[in-house]
């Protein structure tokens, strides 16, 4: 149940807007002024809900006290004017007195609801050694999939979740199962890539003896053995085409049948499919089923790349780190600043699983307590810088670099572009991080680590350093 606060110095208002909310279910506590909203700790409430024109303070000082729980200012001044003032500085919405009880509802309602979904917790994963975990992670993209896990896990339908390799696909699959009605029952974990094509059907769907050379013994799939339970499919996209029609049978009847069997057998099963790949387009060229894609996408949980988590990266690097320190007996390292710098500015093609690895390699290498840029190996390759063939450049405006640097022309026009990009890099590299300089180019960190590599241009490095 929702707390909201209500501060309002006519009583008669207030009551009425309590009774109101109480009657939708909310809870709610009232205040005549900020300063008796102050002694109430506004932070403790869902909702504050503040008159403009208070006794002392205005109303909208509680924004800033209240934060970050969201501030709804009443005005009996309907103006344009002091509701966009209330705005500017942070109100997340107004409503004009005398206002109308439905509206005012559903204002409530929207604001409860997208703040819920800001606030989304991080689920708890049990790992194979039987530890729980937190999934890792604040940005609002990973807000978004929490939430999304949330609401979906106990809804017990299928699950389709997108990503690039490396961003943890496995985590979400783990997620679901684990805040789902099935938790008690079987994850079965199926990486589809891994098994050869010839051998797929009968790995998810089981075989009878003598169905064909080799099969000595009868064999339960995978399918049924995770019956009551989920089975999780990674790298869905590279299931064979036979394999897709039986899997169809699957979610459409929940019907299985060995290979070499005439007798079918009822299984209950949720299925969590997983892929890089862009399914529908692979469905337009025939490599994978339309009526299975449709089947799967019943609910879609996309991944970003951690190169779109810029928020994330270190906490995540430090999570990573201490696992990498208790296996390898190394307690007590630590990223040099230089190390945390150079981590925070990678563009991370191989998203999580990269991050991981680099790490392994900076416990392994480390010398002394502390991890230092050499250690990690992420460096592009480094080759001898061309010649400038002008004096560097004056400092870019951002929008006009932007258009210049995206535009893959040819001749003339795109020499001057390259050679403007190698001076200007070159001249402001020893003062700028690899973000302010992306950004005063008017290009994204990948596109910058993309062009040092294509240009060769190697990245300043941090002398290593004892201390911080």
């Amino acid at each position: 149940m929702s707390r909201i606060l209500i501060v309002e110095d006519e009583a008669i208002i207030r009551s009425a807007l309590r009774r109101l909310l109480e009657r939708h279910d909310y809870r709610v506590e009232e205040a005549g002024s900020v300063d008796e909203a102050t002694a109430l700790d506004p932070q403790r409430f869902d909702l504050v809900i503040s008159d403009l024109r208070l006794p002392g303070e205005p109303g909208t000082e509680l924004i800033h006290r209240a934060a970050p729980v969201p501030v709804l200012i009443m005005t009996s001044y309907a103006s344009m004017r002091s509701a966009v003032d209330a705005l500017k500085q942070g109100a997340v919405d107004y409503v004009a007195k005398p206002f109308d009880h439905d509206e005012l509802l559903e204002t409530v309602a929207r604001v409860l609801h997208l703040q819920a979904s800001r606030r989304a917790e991080p689920p708890d994963i049990t790992e194979p050694s039987g530890q729980a975990q937190p999934m890792i992670g604040n940005c609002p993209a990973m807000q978004l999939v929490y939430s999304r896990i949330r609401k979906t896990a106990p809804a017990d339908v299928t699950v389709l979740i997108q990503g690039e390799s490396g961003t943890g696909k496995e985590l979400v699959a783990r997620a679901l199962h684990q805040q789902s009605k099935r938790a008690h029952a079987a994850l079965i974990c199926v990486n589809c890539a891994a098994i050869p094509e010839t051998l797929i059907e009968s790995e998810l769907f089981g075989h009878e003896k003598g169905a064909f050379t080799g099969a000595s013994a009868s064999r339960t799939g995978l399918v049924e053995a995770a019956d009551g339970g989920t089975l999780f499919l990674d790298e869905i996209g590279e299931l064979p085409l036979d394999a897709q029609a039986r899997l169809l049978r699957v979610l459409q009847e929940g019907e299985i049948r060995k290979i070499g069997s005439v007798e079918t057998r009822h299984v209950d099963v949720r299925l969590i499919a997983a892929t890089h790949r862009d399914l529908r387009a692979l469905s337009k060229t025939g490599e994978f089923r339309l009526d299975l894609y449709y089947r799967l996408n019943v609910m879609q949980i996309d991944l970003p790349p951690l190169r779109d988590r810029e928020e994330d990266v270190l906490l995540i690097a430090d999570a990573l780190l201490e696992k990498a320190c208790r296996r390898h007996d190394r307690e007590g390292l630590r990223l040099s600043r230089a190390a945390r710098r150079e981590i925070h500015d990678y563009p991370w093609p191989g998203n999580v699983r990269e991050l991981e690895n680099a790490l392994e390699r900076g416990v392994i290498l480390a010398e002394g307590h502390l991890i230092h840029p050499d250690d990690l190996g992420l460096s592009p390759p480094s080759a001898a810088s061309p010649a400038p063939r002008k004096p560097p450049a004056p400092e870019p405006e951002p929008a006009k670099a932007s258009a210049g640097l995206d535009d893959e022309g040819s001749g003339e026009d795109d020499l001057s572009l390259e050679d403007y990009f190698q001076h200007f890099v070159l001249e402001h590299q020893d003062q700028m991080s690899e973000t302010e300089l992306a950004q005063k180019l008017g290009i994204s960190r990948k596109s910058l680590w993309e062009r040092r590599q294509r240009l060769g241009i190697p990245r300043k490095k941090s002398p290593r350093r004892k201390t911080d």
